[in-house]
């Protein structure tokens, strides 16, 4: 007679200092794929892989094949916003909200450096489908570039670090967020031009159809982030 062994959920414990050194490679490339997919050379230019799918009262919508879950971008001209004022609601929080308003947690589980943080994002069972009882832990790094442009990054951190600093619940799935992030680019009158990635991998039995169509959604949500910073830059002038 036999017996089937135990799942086994393996989970690294790493140190502050380790997990900063690991977060800083991570983000590297996660940077750099930002700022390639904001170059202006880049849109509408579908010899680079990127596929103009829409152009949507002033956003474009593109899309590049990239392994099971394709990469999404969408750029937008926001007049009258500056990047200090967008970036103030362009966090992995505020953007998790956009997703879904059933968002259960959304928490700072440390912060490595003034522009380095580990966050928690949890969804709970009333949440959207591709959603529903997930949670995702990620990074969050923001740099300024020599040039003014400012990026932010967001990525899941690997299971087993994340493991290590957040045991996951009984009932969650927990989600992938390969890539996303913003690039804002300052321009004239305090206006920026706004470029945002995603690539997700909600996990679970999920046809990729139906989460590409869902990633499509997702970049979207530059239109909502707008009015939360044109609402703040009111909030500063009165």
């Amino acid at each position: 007679m036999s017996t089937c062994p135990a799942p086994c959920n393996r989970s690294w414990s790493i140190s502050d200092d380790s997990l900063r050194r690991y977060v800083h490679f991570a983000s590297e490339s996660c940077i750099q794929e930002l700022l390639s997919a904001s170059d202006c050379k880049s849109v509408g230019n579908e010899d680079d892989g990127w596929k103009l799918l829409a152009f949507d009262n002033g956003v474009e919508i593109s899309k590049r094949r990239s392994g099971s879950f394709d990469t999404f971008r969408s750029r937008w001209l926001l007049t009258s916003v500056s990047p200090e004022q967008f970036i103030t609601v362009a966090n992995a929080i505020d953007a998790a909200k956009q997703w879904d308003a059933d968002l259960v947690e959304a928490k700072y589980i440390k912060d490595l450096e003034d522009n380095l943080s580990i966050i928690r994002l949890r969804f709970g069972e009333s949440s959207k489908p591709l959603f529903r009882n997930r949670e995702f832990i990620v990074y969050e790094r923001r740099e300024t570039m020599d040039d003014g442009t400012l990026v932010v990054a967001v990525a899941s951190l690997p299971k087993e670090i994340a493991a290590g600093l957040h045991p996951k619940q009984n009932n969650a799935i927990r989600g992938l967020l390969l890539q996303s992030g913003w690039v804002v680019e300052k321009l004239d009158d305090d206006s920026c031009m706004v470029t945002y990635v995603v690539q997700l991998d909600p996990a679970g039995w999920l046809p990729k159809f139906f989460v590409n169509r869902l990633n499509t959604k997702l970049v979207m949500i530059i239109k909502n982030l707008q009015k939360q910073a044109q609402a703040c830059s009111i909030h500063v002038d009165t």
